[in-house]
């Protein structure tokens, strides 16, 4: 929670964002199902391998790319569900780990605006850096402007 006197540089930028909370997808919804048809091929070509060749693989093997494509799966999934909130205590991401990142603890931020995913790339003041995606038209503003907030010191 802020206190009034970390509440005041603050303001500006939360003038700029708008009515808080801003929330939207993390990832662009062609790009989460693009990953599910690569997922859905892969199975597909695994369970060729596996119903083929299954016999001649080590077991060892078998399961490293089981738990290989497990996680494929998981982070698809995210990449489906997960959503990212600013909101006037910070921003956080629904991931397979929580990001979250109050304002008293941002040091840097820097947008990354690539062609599959808007990502605020969060520099906090200990710790390694926290990367937010936005995949909404509304989280991308906000990231711009958090980012030239954050440029110069607040």
């Amino acid at each position: 929670m802020m206190t009034s006197s970390t509440a005041a540089p603050h303001q500006a930028l939360f003038d700029t964002l708008g009515p808080l909370p801003v929330t939207g997808r993390s990832w662009p919804k062609p790009i989460a199902l693009l990953a599910w048809i690569i997922i859905a091929i892969i199975g597909a070509r695994l369970g060729f391998i596996a119903t083929s060749y299954g016999d001649q693989v080590a077991t060892p093997l078998i399961a490293s790319v089981v738990l290989a494509y497990t996680g494929m799966i998981v982070v698809a999934f995210f990449m489906w569900t997960g959503h990212t909130t600013i909101t006037e205590h910070g921003i956080k991401q629904d991931w397979v780990l929580k990001r979250e990142l109050s304002w008293d603890e941002l040091k840097f931020a820097k947008f990354v605006p690539l062609f599959f995913s808007k990502r605020l790339i969060c520099f906090p003041k200990r710790g390694r850096p926290i990367v937010f995606q936005g995949a909404s038209q509304d989280l991308q503003i906000a990231f711009a402007h958090i980012s030239l907030a954050y440029r110069k010191t607040l």
